[in-house]
Parts: structure tokens; C-alpha cells; sequence
């Protein structure tokens, strides 16, 4: 998620030094220029023009044109909201904790993956190694430190009835604790506008909403995908969410495939940057499935030839969300990989022109699937 930092918004933040308490977190800017809490106020927050703009910077547009007001960089900050929102998502996190961790990622680190920060902290929260968040390598991982906060904050004992500044400072213990309540508006703002990118995964009200029971895992009888009507490329169906009882880390990896929805597939692409501008960054079928298990520490083999002979066989009747399937081709030697989803949804990246998408498994003709967990 490491796109070009080329849009400038129509503020200039200035640098907000956090200092103090047992944890210790700081933005990079902090460190240098330690001259108290600034004073942003982002009152008057339009929504609908949020949403507007978030829509097209997950939708490729450089960022160039695009005015948040509190986002200086909005093709770097945007993509990292959305990690945000998307780990939240998929640990059950309601909606007020997705605002709560965005206002906090926002004082932190202005939604910036840093690579450096007061004393040792790190990333999009600054966290610390000395103060037990993880390594530097995992901290600066989004998706592991979007975890490690949602983890703390789930600890801490009614924080759903807490302000937003009250939460975050009880994970954080920042020397400035009332600097996170000038986030909260825009944290409000994003936060409606991505989840909406993940519909059914949470609305404005997130999981705090009655959304009654998951489509269950596996390919039942009739779950292949044709409830879900047309799926325009590179979106989240309506109605879908990732089975709660779906393997954790097969939770992670989908999470983070649906990510990378909307980018364009390159042949022969790593996948370790699909919205930055090395075209080799993007994803094709198969690293796409790599990377993707990466996140959660499973390695796989990097073409779809050998990712065949990963883990063990199993039928379409018996697939679980996570499961690889294969098309095209030949059983023993197919052309074409992608993730099962549940709910009769794969996730894939289709073929050159084409956006990573999702896509009904009533379209596959399966040769063969994978259990790789």
C-alpha cells in the first residue's frame, strides 16, 4: 500500500510532538520539532465529499486533484485509512473502533507507514519495540499494527463508553492525551467512506447493526455466487462478509486480497505494491495468492503450476473460505488460480487489462482446489 505521496490537500499539518507515558508513541515529526499539540480543528467535514474523494483514490487516481482537508497526502494517507478500516472489519471491530484507531493513526503518524519516530517508534501508530508492540519489521507492517491497536483497545475495559481521545489515550498514553479529539470528524468521515467500499462487512454504524447470520462457509447447494447479481469489477458484493467462522488466518488473507480490488493485473507482478507506480508491483493470479498468504506468515510457491501441490486436495463440495482454486488448463497443470471466498465468491486477478476482482464461482470451471492452512 505504498503509493506515491503526490496529492497536497489544502492544509498543511504541522507537526504534533507526543511524548510521555509508558508506551511512549510519537510521530516522526514530533521528535523534531517538540513545540506541543497544534491546533487542527476539522469541524465542518463534508461527508459526501469525502466519500467522493476517497472513491476515486481507491479507484487508481494519482491524488493530484484530490482535496481532503486534513490530508496532506492523500494518495499515501487514503490507502492506509483503508487497511485501518479493513483490519477492523475483519476482527469484528464496530464501527467506533475503526473511528478510534484512525483518529489515533492520524495524531500518531498523519496516516504515514514511518519508518522512524520518537526514540524507536515506528509506523502508522508509532508504536515501540522497546515497549513490547512487536519488531521494527512487524510494527511497520499496516495490517500487523492495525492489529496490535485494535488488541489494545479491545483490552481496555469499556472503552466503547469512552470518548474517542478517552480511548485512544488508554492504548496510547501519549504525553499530549487530549491531542486525538481534533481527528475525530474526519476519522467519522473516513471511516464512512471506506467501509462502504466493503458493503455488508459494516455500514456507517459498522457491526454495532443487527446484520443477522453470515452466509455460512463452504459451497452449499445453491451458494454459487448467482445471488449476488452482476459484480462490477474491482467491488465488494452487496450482502457479503467474510464468514465469522472461517480459519483466522484465512479471515487475513482474504482481508487483505480484497485490498488489492481495482488494481490492474500485471503478468509476471510481485504484488507487493499493486497501487504504486512500478507496474511490476501489481499483482498476476498466482502472486497475488502468495503475498496474500504471505501476510500470515504461510508461504507459498510462487506460480500457479506449483501452488497446485500446495497443502492438500480437497472437492468444490468441501470448500472452506481460503481454499485455492484452479481453472483453465489441465488438473495437473492449470493456468489460472484464485482464492475461495465463501459464500460462492473467489477472489481473483483475471488476466491481463482486467482488475483484481471478485468474482461467482458458477463462473469457475474448477480442475482442481487446495486446503493450504
Amino acid at each position: 500500500m505504498k503509493w506515491l505521496a503526490a496529492g497536497i490537500g489544502v492544509v498543511f499539518l504541522a507537526p504534533i510532538p507526543i511524548a510521555g507515558g509508558s508506551m511512549m508513541l510519537a510521530s516522526a515529526a514530533d521528535a523534531v520539532q517538540n513545540n506541543g499539540p497544534a491546533g487542527i480543528c476539522l469541524p465542518g467535514i463534508d461527508t459526501d465529499k469525502v466519500a467522493e474523494q476517497v472513491g476515486k483514490i481507491l479507484d487508481g487516481a494519482s491524488g493530484e486533484d484530490i482535496r481532503i482537508e486534513g490530508l496532506d497526502l492523500p494518495a499515501e494517507q487514503i490507502p492506509h485509512a483503508q487497511t485501518i478500516v479493513a483490519t477492523g472489519l475483519s476482527l469484528d471491530v464496530p464501527a467506533k473502533g475503526q473511528i478510534i484507531a484512525l483518529a489515533t493513526a492520524m495524531q500518531e503518524s498523519r496516516l504515514r507507514n514511518l519508518n522512524y519516530g520518537d526514540r524507536d517508534s515506528l509506523g502508522l501508530f508509532q508504536q515501540r519495540p522497546s515497549q513490547g508492540w512487536g519488531s521494527a519489521q512487524q510494527i511497520r507492517d499496516p495490517v500487523y499494527a492495525s492489529e496490535q491497536f485494535y488488541k489494545g483497545l479491545l483490552k481496555v475495559s469499556g472503552w466503547q463508553q469512552m470518548t474517542v481521545t478517552q480511548a485512544a489515550q488508554a492504548v496510547q498514553k501519549s504525553g499530549f492525551p487530549d491531542a486525538y479529539a481534533q481527528w475525530e470528524n474526519l476519522a467519522t468521515a473516513l471511516q464512512s467512506a471506506i467501509v462502504k467500499t466493503f458493503p455488508n462487512s459494516g455500514d456507517a454504524n459498522g457491526k454495532d447493526a443487527d446484520q443477522g447470520e453470515d452466509p455460512p462457509s463452504g459451497c452449499t447447494p445453491g451458494q454459487d455466487g448467482s445471488e449476488f447479481g452482476r459484480i462490477p469489477a474491482g467491488s465488494v458484493p452487496k450482502g457479503y462478509s467474510i464468514p465469522k467462522d472461517a480459519d483466522p488466518k484465512a479471515r487475513r488473507a482474504i482481508s487483505w486480497a480484497m485490498q488489492q480490488l481495482g488494481t490492474l493485473y500485471q503478468w509476471g507482478g510481485t504484488c507487493t505494491d499493486s497501487r504504486g507506480p512500478d507496474p511490476m508491483g501489481r499483482c498476476d493470479c498466482s502472486s497475488l495468492m502468495q503475498q496474500a498468504y504471505a501476510q500470515v506468515g504461510v508461504t507459498l510457491t510462487r506460480t500457479t503450476y506449483t501452488q497446485v501441490n500446495e497443502g492438500d486436495a480437497v472437492s468444490r463440495a468441501q470448500l472452506q473460505p481460503g481454499d485455492l482454486v484452479f481453472s483453465r488448463g489441465t488438473p495437473a497443470r492449470p493456468e489460472h488460480v484464485g482464492m475461495y471466498m465463501g459464500a460462492g465468491l473467489v477472489i481473483e486477478a483475471p488476466r491481463t487489462t482486467k482488475p483484481v476482482r471478485i468474482s461467482p464461482i458458477k463462473d469457475w470451471d474448477i480442475l482442481a482446489a487446495r486446503r493450504v492452512l
